[in-house]
């Protein structure tokens, strides 16, 4: 499926928030977590254009990343599909695009999932290793360079 990705905007948090809201509803319930406006307002508060990227399918909405510099690694966060186009590929096509550019720079990437989130897989897939978790969070990290499984 073709795709496109732009840059957000500031106009773009709200449609983002509430995809968020959609995305993580069953994986939060089942951590027994959901909170209908938290969910939405950990993201405005967190939200920054700058970092934030918008996925584009025939010209609509239908997602967004976040990849933000830290000390050792740049930090995959806000990683969200519209759930009509999950499983199509999307996903790692992006994930795949954003990899190879730190991996061409020789750049740590982390992120964390939810405990029982099935976006775990596609992370690990792509050469994510867990660091560390808790009760809520998975905490992984990807090497650059590591090699795409069948997983």
């Amino acid at each position: 499926m073709d795709w496109e990705i732009r840059p957000a905007s500031v106009s773009d948090v709200e449609t983002v928030a509430e995809l968020r809201a959609v995305v993580l509803r069953a994986d939060l319930e089942g951590l027994g977590r959901y909170d209908e406006h938290r969910v939405r307002q950990r993201l405005r508060d967190a939200f920054d254009p700058v970092h934030t990227w918008v996925i584009e399918v025939g010209g609509a909405f239908a997602g967004c990343v976040a990849v933000r510099p830290a000390e050792d690694a740049q930090w995959l966060e806000h990683f969200y599909l519209a759930p009509r186009l999950q499983g199509r590929g999307i996903g790692s096509d992006v994930l795949r695009r954003l990899l190879e550019r730190y991996d061409r720079i020789g750049v740590l990437v982390r992120l964390n999932v939810l405990q029982g989130s099935p976006a775990r897989r596609l992370y690990e897939r792509h050469g994510f290793t867990v660091e560390s978790e808790d009760s809520v969070d998975v905490f992984m990290v990807r090497k650059p360079g590591q090699v795409l499984t069948d997983k």
